[in-house]
């Protein structure tokens, strides 16, 4: 079947060349039927019979939420304009046998505000835009018809949003389901109607509706979680986060390749799970935002305890958590006090023993040595971070812990 199918010819008439050439007669060029076909045709001589429902979307596709967190955006600026409200209605009713009805001029509605949302699928700012405007009211009508109220416009942001005007902190969105009514819809004008009284039985004022509120707000993202690993660049973090966590960070033998911070989630046997942030490399000078110090330890503030990373494979690693103590502390007074452990990464370097005592010589606090790489004590880290973790939770029972600057 598909052999007979195959040497059956094509209908020449259905080519415009011999359609025309019947039409002019068989004395005609082929050089003047090739120029009467194309002016015919208008020079389109292959023409598509594809519907346009078969053509592919050109249109720019929208980011789904793992793609965004490849661009993550912890601050946006955002200018919101709430809906105007609608002008009232100024009319008379009239019908047969009752001309004379009153004034039957409805109110208008009132314009759509913004609300600002917590919303723990979020991960990122990236998909605010700079701007909103919300919906306008509408007119009022005849016959006591009122205008429909414009519709709300929410705005999803993460857990952790702080929102500022004129760097004044307005709210903080740190539950799910939180919202803050950022900007007032106008109020509807009012109709005729609303003026009638025994006065005046014939009203003909009508006001037009409000203005819609405008205002222009900062958004900034501080990442939730319990823990952080602090320390400077290619000290360990990812690698140690990927160890005692269940996140996947970039990992690379070169500096700052985390650029966004990375929550992972240890998991217990009694279900209890504890966030550990990866925060981003700090250099000296961070307090006075040299490269992005100030981005990086905004994230820093969030965390109820701290894990300090140091580099075993340094000549001097102690003199890593002195600078780091400084930057905390010029950024916040205080900031390196809270809960803390030393974390003294890579172990399994053969130079790491004789470090690792000289190290605890130095300081006071307890150390833990661990191998990022090999998993080498991992487990007493993950034990020490329950401590610490039970720790807060006691101390916020009891009304002991001090609270927080958000």
């Amino acid at each position: 079947m598909l052999a007979s199918f195959s040497r059956v010819k094509p209908c020449r008439w259905l080519l415009p060349d011999i359609f025309i050439g019947s039409i002019l007669g068989p004395d005609v060029s082929r050089k003047d039927l090739t120029l009467f076909s194309h002016e015919v045709t208008g020079g389109v001589r292959h023409v598509s019979s594809s519907c346009s429902l078969c053509a592919k979307a050109r249109g720019k596709k929208e980011m789904s939420e793992k793609k965004l967190t490849r661009h993550f955006v912890d601050h946006r600026r955002v200018k919101l304009v709430a809906g105007s409200g609608g002008k009232g209605a100024c009319s008379f009713h009239s019908e047969p046998r009752k001309e004379w009805g009153g004034p039957d001029g409805g109110n208008g509605g009132d314009g759509g505000s913004i609300i600002i949302k917590a919303d723990q699928f979020v991960k990122s700012l990236a998909q605010i835009d700079p701007g909103y405007k919300g919906e306008d009211g509408q007119s009022g009508g005849s016959k006591n018809c009122y205008g429909r109220n414009g519709s709300p416009i929410y705005i999803h942001v993460p857990l952790g949003t702080i929102v500022k005007e004129e760097g004044r902190i307005i709210v903080d969105l740190a539950k799910h389901g939180q919202e803050y009514l950022a900007v007032f819809g106008g109020v509807g004008g009012k109709g005729n109607r609303f003026f009638l009284s025994n006065e005046n039985r014939a009203p003909v004022t009508a006001t037009p509706g409000m203005m819609g509120q405008e205002r222009v707000l900062q958004l900034e993202l501080r990442t939730m979680a319990h823990a952080g690993l602090v320390g400077f660049p290619n000290a360990g973090k990812s690698s140690l986060l990927r160890a005692i966590s269940n996140a996947r960070p970039a990992v690379a033998a070169y500096p700052f390749t985390t650029l966004n911070p990375h929550v992972g989630i240890v998991k217990y046997r009694d279900h209890e799970q504890i966030a550990v942030a990866d925060i981003p490399g700090i250099i000296q000078g961070a307090h006075l935002n040299r490269g992005l110090g100030i981005s990086f330890l905004r994230h820093i503030e969030r965390c109820r305890f701290l894990l300090f990373v140091l580099d075993l494979s340094i000549p001097e690693p102690w003199t890593q958590l002195q600078h780091l103590h400084y930057e905390l502390d010029q950024y916040e007074p205080g900031l390196s006090q809270r809960p803390r452990a030393i974390v003294a990464n890579k172990i399994d370097l053969p130079e790491a023993r004789e470090k690792l005592a000289t190290l605890r010589s130095h300081v006071r606090e307890r150390v833990i040595p661990v191998s990022a790489v090999t998993g080498q004590n991992t487990e007493e880290l993950i034990l020490h971070l329950r401590e610490l973790y039970d720790g807060y939770l006691h101390g916020e029972g009891s009304g002991e812990r001090k609270p927080l600057r958000w």
